[in-house]
């Protein structure tokens, strides 16, 4: 029984700092960090000193939001002779290539034959020679300032990468899915913050990065998370992501709880084939604070910790028929059913 006990209370420590004590203890690193080292507020270049910029957009059969996508690209605050827009659509077969011909100010590369998100990525960038490139999606709209904003956390040289904020439209409050997210990805935006100020943000959303040309390494194909193993190869280079939440992409709340689920699996894919390919980053002697990070962030909430949540119910409850404290153990069974039944699906960050 001593045993279980003991496995009990390291599992509840393990889920309780992945998902609260992280946040708490990265809170008190930045104050304490900020007190003695004040951050410094980056600047944005002269007007004529804006570097050109390339808004790449990789799509797949996107008819429905092609227009919709350009409307907003032409509304970004950034001298037109200095943002190119280009979108990579290699397999679509509906008329996202034929509406793309409508928009002179596009640049469009395409190939008949689909080999995924990240094939394309890896082919688009070969023909892109700007020195920054700002990565969206078709579905997302970005806020005017976004590139200006972008811009300007470039203007520190330790930064390699920039990583966008990522907002969910809510739009109705039966959305149990949507509203997961939004919840969510406020809470993840906030440990961003946090961990951009600490050293180095742990990943980026590819519904809005961007990094520097040079520091892009082409992905395998079949690399289920792009944007965060692109993101966190580019600090192994000894860069830093820097968090802008000035600069945001709005995107719709799941539709479904199905449409959910999918997702969530992929990220939980995603996230192990991460963990296996980004192995150097485990190493805190060769990386410091960053292997922290990532670790606390990233490593724990995709590999050990979810099979702890769902572990620690049963074990609770053979603590409670083992006679160990019945009003202690029963009080804490009550509060992980309470938990887990109101807990919504959208927020749960594996």
């Amino acid at each position: 029984m001593k045993v279980v006990i003991v496995f009990f209370w390291v599992s509840l420590f393990i889920v309780f700092y992945t998902y609260l004590g992280y946040g708490m203890v990265l809170y008190l690193l930045v104050r304490l960090k900020e007190k003695f080292h004040p951050p410094r507020t980056p600047s944005l270049p002269e007007e004529a000193l804006l570097p050109e910029v390339t808004l790449f957009i990789t799509a797949f059969n996107e008819e429905s939001v092609v227009n919709e996508k350009m409307k907003n690209c032409l509304e970004l605050d950034y001298p037109s002779g200095k943002l190119h827009i280009v979108w990579v659509t290699d397999g679509s077969n509906d008329r996202t290539n034929e509406l793309l011909k409508n928009w002179t100010q596009v640049t469009v590369y395409f190939q008949p034959e689909r080999q995924g998100k990240t094939a394309a990525m890896n082919r688009g960038v070969r023909f892109i020679t700007t020195p920054l490139i700002v990565f969206t999606d078709a579905n997302t709209d970005l806020n005017p300032q976004a590139i200006r904003e972008i811009v300007k956390a470039f203007s520190d040289p330790r930064v390699g990468c920039v990583a966008g904020e990522k907002r969910i439209a809510v739009q109705t409050k039966d959305g149990a899915a949507a509203g997961g997210e939004g919840l969510y990805w406020k809470y993840e935006s906030k440990l961003k913050e946090w961990d951009s100020r600490l050293y180095s943000a742990v990943g980026a959303a590819g519904e809005l990065f961007a990094v520097r040309r040079e520091l892009f390494e082409e992905m395998e194909r079949d690399t289920l998370l792009d944007d965060f193993i692109l993101s966190l190869r580019i600090t192994m280079q000894g860069y830093t992501i820097a968090y802008c939440k000035e600069a945001y992409a709005l995107e719709g709340g799941s539709a479904d709880m199905n449409e959910e689920e999918k997702r969530k699996v992929r990220i939980a894919a995603g996230g192990l084939q991460s963990i296996i390919r980004l192995r150097p980053l485990l190493n805190p002697f060769r990386y410091g604070i960053l292997s922290f990070q990532y670790v606390s962030h990233r490593v724990l909430r995709w590999s050990i910790t979810p099979v702890l949540l769902f572990l620690l119910l049963p074990v609770n409850i053979i603590l409670l028929l083992g006679g160990a404290s019945p009003l202690f153990y029963g009080i804490v069974l009550i509060g992980q059913i309470f938990f887990l039944h109101t807990w919504p699906v959208g927020i749960l960050p594996f």
